[in-house]
């Protein structure tokens, strides 16, 4: 990010929604699979809210951030 981008948080919002959004599919994802694979469902969906918690946490910080 460069100090002339018009938009200097543009990037940490792709990395926000890219992470939420991919976390909720994991967790479908793993909870989808855990009906057959026990172990397969929870190895998917754990990774899954790890990163959509991380996404969440993203938002606070962008909302702290200075303009």
């Amino acid at each position: 990010m460069s100090a002339t981008d018009p938009n200097p948080h543009a990037r940490l919002e792709k990395w926000i929604w890219t992470l939420i959004y991919g976390g909720l599919f994991l967790l479908i994802l793993g909870i989808a699979t855990g009906r057959a694979s026990e172990a397969l469902g929870w190895s998917l969906a754990m990774p899954g809210v790890l990163l959509a918690v991380a996404g969440v946490v993203l938002i606070y910080v962008r909302s702290r951030l200075k303009p």
